[in-house]
């Protein structure tokens, strides 16, 4: 995916979950932060930020800040990146192969997960394959490692409750950590943070739920989808 009109900027400060403080060329103007998760190891007094003009003329901010530098690491902090690029990384092929439906927001049980799909059948003549996909994007880097979450979830808890159960009723599912970041060397469930979110994802994966863990090739200008990472729970 890939934004237009970036501008770098500098942190000054959060004054709540959906707006910055920055300095751009010498002014200091309110942007609107496209995420609204802690991100306080990243979003640190001097930051340097990337900017990204708002389509809306008339809206109030005129930009988004949708990545931050955190050392020598440029980190996408796009909130709604992950979904959109685990849905052109599916299309691609890359996902499974024979995947006829990718449908987005689906409603199931006490859930909306992020993907439902349906796919031509692993066996000559039989049922087509179908299943679910949640998304979850990570931002949260430690000497190279990618944790997730960096705040308590419950309704991450819940997600993953659903996808073992439609796991038992014959649906393959899926979680997906888009690591929005690259040069990580694994990913794992953020104990300290939320031991009841590491509990629900290792009974997840005893399930049956498919755990998958892929990092991002990220510019100011462009994210993209590349390399599986190894997954510790």
């Amino acid at each position: 995916m890939r934004y237009h009109t970036i501008q770098k900027a500098t942190f000054l400060t959060r004054p709540n979950r959906f707006i910055a403080r920055v300095a751009l060329n010498g002014e200091e103007l309110a942007v609107h932060v496209k995420n609204t998760g802690r991100c306080r190891e990243l979003l640190v007094p001097g930051a340097s930020v990337y900017l990204a003009k708002a389509d809306n003329p008339a809206r109030k901010t005129q930009f988004d800040l949708v990545a931050v530098e955190k050392g020598k690491r440029l980190i996408n902090m796009d909130a709604q990146a992950p979904n959109q690029l685990f849905r052109e990384w599916a299309e691609s092929g890359k996902f499974r192969s024979g995947l006829t439906l990718l449908r987005p927001e689906t409603v199931w049980g006490n859930s909306r997960f992020d993907f439902y799909w349906e796919g031509n059948s692993p066996l000559p003549n039989g049922p087509p394959a179908r299943g679910f996909v949640e998304v979850k994007g990570c931002t949260l880097e430690e000497e190279g490692w990618a944790w997730f979450p960096d705040a308590p979830t419950q309704r991450g808890v819940k997600h993953l409750e659903e996808l073992i159960r439609a796991r038992t009723e014959g649906y393959e599912a899926a979680v997906c950590f888009v690591i929005q970041m690259e040069g990580v060397s694994g990913f794992s469930p953020n104990d300290r943070t939320h031991p009841a979110f590491g509990a629900a994802l290792r009974q997840a994966e005893q399930a049956g739920v498919d755990v998958l863990a892929y990092e991002c090739a990220v510019t100011p200008e462009e994210v993209t989808l590349t390399r599986r990472v190894p997954v510790r729970l």
